[in-house]
Parts: C-alpha cells; sequence; structure tokens
C-alpha cells in the first residue's frame, strides 16, 4: 500500500513518455494513489531568446493544441478525468513545482535520460525539478531504445 495520495507526473510527450507512465502503474498500480498528468511547454522566447522579429502566436497555438491532443489520448488511455490533465507554459521546473503545490501532490515522477558531462553541468529538466520541491521526487531512467514498446 502507497503512502502517497497524489502522484503528479511530468511528461514531455516523447514516445518514451509511456516508459514513466508503465513504471508509476508497476509501482503504485494497485493503489487508491490520485493521479495528475502534465506536460509544460516552455516558452519559445525562453529557448530561443527575445529578439525574434516574428509574430509566434500561432506557434504557440499549435504547441498548446498538439500537446493536449497528446495529453488527451494519454487521459483517455488510462482513464483518467480530464481535471487530471494539466498543459501549462512556462519554466517546466517551476510550472511542475507550482501545480504539485497547487494540487497537494506529494510526490512528483519525471523522467530522466541520465545525461553526463556539460549536459548535466548545465542542468535537466528533472534535476531542476529535484531542487526547489517541498514533495517527494521519483526520476525514472528513461531508455532511448525502447521508446516503440
Amino acid at each position: 500500500m502507497s503512502s502517497y495520495q497524489h502522484i503528479l507526473i511530468g511528461l514531455d510527450l516523447s514516445a518514451q513518455s509511456t516508459q514513466i507512465i508503465d513504471r508509476v502503474n508497476q509501482l503504485f498500480g494497485g493503489t487508491t494513489c490520485r493521479v495528475s498528468l502534465c506536460h509544460i511547454i516552455e516558452p519559445i522566447t525562453l529557448a530561443y531568446g527575445t529578439d525574434i522579429p516574428i509574430d509566434l502566436t500561432e506557434v504557440r497555438s499549435q504547441l498548446y493544441h498538439n500537446a493536449m491532443q497528446a495529453l488527451d489520448t494519454l487521459t483517455q488511455s488510462l482513464m483518467l478525468e480530464d481535471s487530471q490533465q494539466h498543459v501549462l507554459v512556462g519554466d517546466p521546473a517551476h510550472e511542475m513545482h507550482r501545480l504539485a503545490e497547487e494540487l497537494a501532490a506529494d510526490l512528483i515522477v519525471v523522467g530522466t535520460h541520465g545525461r553526463h558531462g556539460l549536459s548535466l553541468l548545465f542542468g535537466s529538466t528533472s534535476t531542476r525539478v529535484l531542487h526547489g520541491t517541498g514533495c517527494d521526487i521519483l526520476a525514472v531512467r528513461i531508455n532511448q531504445d525502447a521508446g516503440d514498446k
């Protein structure tokens, strides 16, 4: 029996996202934990700089729409309610912390690619989520070769 009441799963919506969901099901499948899924869209200006001389409204809208469709498909396949899916725009770590607090989640689950070298030095989303949250974090190792299970 799990002592966790509400699990927030952060997904990048890649083919490997199912590995994270599978691990949560393995660990907490027979429990009464509430599960919420989230995907955070990083603002284009944060990712590419603020001096982009074009209107990005349509690009942002399409990114949001695509994320909602992908998350909706996962939500339906897991038989979750629409209220258990969240697509947000902002800094992924900050938004995940904020959402976990808002939902009173006591466990955040994210995937990690096991980065090393310079990418470890500069950090990853999972590393940034680990620091600054008030609840437990489970980082699931992503197997890049198993994305199409």
